[in-house]
């Protein structure tokens, strides 16, 4: 649209839109949050929300995150976090994909648990906080098990899957389904103090790997549970992993496992290719 490009040109400061000018816009054109994000983007001109994002991820680069579609299967401990942070980056799609309600004892760990939202499904509570962080984001909630049969429809079109379930099984039937999908998958995962991550490509059968020994069908997270900060901190580097892979930045975590420990502040690295116990 010729005339909402001049709008936004005319109103936006040092190739900034202000959210002010943005909801002007809005409401000027009729249109919704989304489009006159991606108008702006199209010109190169930069959502002022994003303004710290720009030393680091460039407009454009911020545009192609935009243009981006990623699914986050799991809500919960490390789901939720996840979710928040894709939504703050600017990721244009996020589907987010949990059976489960919020109980009780999340309320010490998962950030978009609230004692009002006990009994909710937490795919739809992440729906509605996306919507209050970041109303540009397209946010698909889908209130169902991720599952081999499933599996294909739920992820058709993603740009990379963010994998932040607490079944052993259906990590390994998740990982299957990207590789058959041509889609890389963002691993992650928690236990007390403990927390590990790694990006399987296409091809290189890595969770498969990694678990082929695990006889639980859970993780580490069973027995040790679970306080507030590990997921937070395992999340945000599975967020910067996304990140990597969609703006094409830095190195990724392929074939390579990044072991966490809070306890004693110690982070090791190993290549998949080493015998790992769960």
């Amino acid at each position: 649209m010729k005339k909402l490009d001049e709008f936004l040109k005319a109103n936006a400061k040092d190739e900034l839109l202000s959210w002010d000018a943005h909801k002007k816009a809005m409401k000027v054109f009729r249109l919704g949050c989304r489009h006159v994000e991606e108008a702006a983007l199209a010109l190169n001109i930069l959502p002022a929300r994003y303004k710290r994002n720009q030393k680091s991820i460039t407009t454009a680069l911020q545009r192609k995150l935009f243009q981006s579609k990623s699914a986050v299967i799991g809500c919960g401990g490390l789901g939720g976090y996840i979710i928040e942070e894709l939504a703050r980056l600017g990721i244009g799609t996020i589907k987010a994909i949990d059976p489960d309600i919020f109980e009780e004892h999340n309320l010490n760990r998962q950030i978009l648990c609230k004692v009002s939202d006990l009994g909710k499904p937490k795919a739809k509570v992440a729906k509605t906080r996306v919507k209050t962080v970041n109303p540009a984001v397209k946010i698909i909630s889908l209130v169902k098990a991720f599952s081999r049969e499933n599996g294909p429809e739920l992820l058709e079109g993603m740009d990379v899957v963010v994998d932040a379930l607490d079944s052993i099984p259906t990590r390994i039937e998740l990982a299957e389904c990207c590789a058959k999908l041509n889609i890389p998958l963002v691993h992650g995962t928690i236990g007390g103090w403990y927390g590990q991550i790694t990006t399987q490509f296409p091809g290189d059968n890595t969770i498969q790997i990694i678990y082929q020994n695990c006889k639980d069908s859970k993780g580490l997270e069973i027995k040790l549970g679970n306080p507030s900060f590990t997921p937070a901190i395992i999340a945000s580097l599975q967020v910067a992993e996304v990140c990597k892979l969609l703006t094409g930045q830095g190195t990724p975590l392929r074939k390579k496992m990044l072991f966490i420990n809070l306890l004693d502040m110690e982070v090791d690295q190993i290549e998949i290719g080493q015998t790992i116990s769960c």
